[in-house]
């Protein structure tokens, strides 16, 4: 990404998160409203796919909860119907996808996220975002090859740069 009019002339390292639009959003038809307020807050979008999460793949997701008592609610649910996967990059693209998205019970979420606005309860909560470096990472290569993956530089990219 080349360097903005603000910046110091240090491009800023691009981050990737995953975003899983999960059965009840699709179900709901708010796949293009959940998109464009990704690519509004000013993130890449890098890969992108219509899928069937199977039980296996859901369990490997999910891995960190197997011990808790909702892992198989969790897993019914996103093999539960067709889910969007997306791979979003840019400058704190973690940080910034999971404000966008709001707090994960959609009864406590912030109005303006994904969630507040269309959100019904802790488990119907339209959306999964990356938590981490390390668990964006994970996620990925669970969903994405790196073949599917296109990263190129957006004519817009130098105004969505933070200034050092």
């Amino acid at each position: 990404m080349p360097p903005g009019p603000l910046s110091n002339g240090k491009a800023e390292k691009m981050q990737k998160t995953l975003i899983i639009i999960k059965p009840d959003a699709f179900d709901r038809r708010l796949v293009g409203k959940i998109v464009s307020r990704f690519e509004a807050k000013g993130l890449q979008l890098l890969a992108m796919k219509l899928a069937a999460i199977s039980e296996e793949t859901a369990k490997k997701h999910y891995a960190e909860h197997e011990a808790k008592p909702f892992f198989d609610g969790l897993v019914r649910f996103i093999t539960g119907g067709p889910v969007v996967l997306m791979v979003w990059g840019g400058g704190s693209a973690i940080a910034a996808a999971r404000r966008l998205m709001g707090r994960t019970n959609a009864a406590e979420a912030e109005p303006g996220t994904i969630r507040g606005d269309w959100g019904l309860s802790g488990q119907f909560n339209l959306v999964h975002g990356s938590d981490s470096l390390e668990s964006a990472e994970r996620e990925i290569d669970l969903f994405f090859s790196p073949e599917e993956l296109v990263e190129l530089p957006h004519s817009d990219s130098k105004w969505f740069e933070s200034p050092s």
